[in-house]
């Protein structure tokens, strides 16, 4: 029995979701210091999410995100390798909003990211459609929450 045909895609799951965190410990690393003295200084909308939010979202998100990927890797599909390319593009895109909007105290430069990183996620979305039905269901939530972030930035950038 060849173990590696069993091991391998486990390996590759916990790779894309390894990579995921590893985006957001950059962008954390980064920025940490300006999260606890910069950005509370800021003014934010009414609706702005309480802090202890992100870290659950965003634990989940990664989750989800690299199940994702994973998904339409292993369905070998011709658009499959392009869609696992444009994954670690986005994360790059992800990890950089941090540095941008926390690190460099930049919610303007921020902004022009994200939006970037709403494009690539969509068009993401819409290649795993194509490809599986079930990861385009899992990274959804992403999509969301990228997009509402871009409304939260924008309007802190109109504020500020």
């Amino acid at each position: 029995m060849n173990t590696d045909k069993i091991t391998r895609p486990w390996v590759a799951l916990i790779g894309f979701i390894a990579a995921a965190f590893a985006a957001g410990a950059i962008g954390s690393w980064a920025t940490y210091a300006n999260v606890r003295t910069w950005f509370p200084l800021l003014n934010k909308p009414s609706w702005n999410p309480p802090g202890w939010l992100f870290a659950p979202v965003w634990t989940t998100l990664y989750v989800l995100m690299g199940v994702a990927i994973w998904r339409a890797w292993r369905t070998r599909a011709p658009a499959a390798p392009a869609l696992a390319r444009l994954y670690f593009v986005q994360l790059a895109f992800n990890a950089l909003w941090s540095v941008l909007f926390f690190g460099l105290k930049q919610p303007a430069w921020a902004l022009v990211d994200i939006v970037v990183l709403g494009g690539l996620l969509v068009w993401l979305q819409r290649g795993l459609w194509r490809v599986d039905r079930g990861a385009a269901a899992l990274w959804l939530p992403y999509v969301l929450w990228v997009g509402f972030a871009t409304v939260l930035n924008a309007a802190i950038v109109r504020l500020n």
